[in-house]
């Protein structure tokens, strides 16, 4: 459990040094979003594409992958709606927390962190579940938000999230090395080595980005958010490991699809509750309650998942 603990702990470090960085405002606010912004469009995706330039589609692709994570995820997040609705949460709001309840921090987190942690095998297995993140997550509850506002579903409400999947540089990023990977070709050695320099700067900077955007976040809600951190943290990764299991996923890629299920609350759920104005400000306390539990809760995944 130490030698797990240990070797978590430098991609917490950084993190802890980006908070530590806003909140004595040697980093301005506005450079958390600043510095968000260049690993998002520019460091993180050119790690993707170099990244899925080297998968072949045929091998990642797997239906039992796809539809075990599915499942899990679904599972949580009907819970997460079940127990809002319960509380007597208009619908918007409660989608918002079943979508806390079950989106992690995939691109910014699992993907430096994991690939460091268990290899390029996790490689995979972390564009796939980026991919139903994004793809199916995501939309839903842009879908049901303009679904509950407008009465019902219509064409103008589907057309904002088709542009914004379309203009996502993380899922162009994927298809376009998908692609590349497919034409057979390998990338010339000048680009090889520009994506590998550009990539690099992803790791660190997305952890002190996490970092110094969760110094300006306040615990409020702590009830609640302590609710979509457990679900987040102990409900999501119990679900997929159960799913994955159910549906005879190979062990390495369920191992890290339950890695990815166990990592906290993504910044983009954030971002989504800011835009439609929809509980922002629990949403932002269970970023960072999650946040700070999955310091200890990752590496006891990590460990069960990597014992015999």
């Amino acid at each position: 459990m130490a030698e797990v603990f240990l070797r978590t702990l430098p991609f917490f470090g950084l993190i802890g040094l980006g908070w530590l960085a806003a909140a004595s405002r040697v980093f301005p606010p506005e450079g958390a979003a600043w510095l968000t912004r260049f690993v998002f469009y520019f460091a993180l995706s050119a790690m993707l594409f170099r990244f899925a330039a080297g998968l072949d589609l045929a091998a990642i692709f797997d239906p039992r992958f796809v539809l075990a994570y599915l499942s899990g995820s679904v599972a949580v997040w009907a819970i997460g709606m079940a127990v809002a609705r319960a509380r007597g949460l208009p619908l918007p709001e409660a989608a918002m927390e079943a979508h806390c309840c079950m989106t992690g921090n995939t691109g910014f987190l699992g993907v430096p962190m994991l690939v460091a942690l268990m290899g390029p095998v996790a490689v995979g297995p972390l564009l796939m579940v980026l991919t139903i993140d994004m793809l199916v997550f995501s939309a839903l509850i842009t879908l049901i938000v303009h679904g509950a506002r407008q009465g019902g579903l219509r064409l103008a409400a589907v057309l904002p999230v088709l542009r914004g999947l379309a203009g996502n540089p993380m899922i162009l990023s994927m298809l376009a090395g998908l692609a590349w990977a497919q034409s057979g070709w390998t990338l010339p050695r000048p680009l090889d080595e520009f994506l590998a320099l550009l990539g690099a700067a992803a790791t660190p900077g997305a952890l002190f980005a996490i970092g110094a955007g969760l110094a300006g976040r306040r615990l409020v809600r702590v009830a609640a958010a302590g609710w979509l951190s457990v679900a987040k943290l102990v409900l999501h990764p119990a679900a997929v490991a159960l799913a994955a299991w159910a549906f005879g996923v190979p062990a390495v890629a369920a191992a890290v699809m339950v890695a990815a299920s166990a990592l906290p609350v993504a910044g983009n759920v954030f971002m989504l509750a800011e835009h439609f104005r929809i509980a922002p400000q629990r949403v932002s306390a269970a970023i960072l309650v999650s946040t700070a539990l999955s310091i200890l809760t990752i590496p006891v995944v990590m460990l069960l998942i990597t014992t015999p």
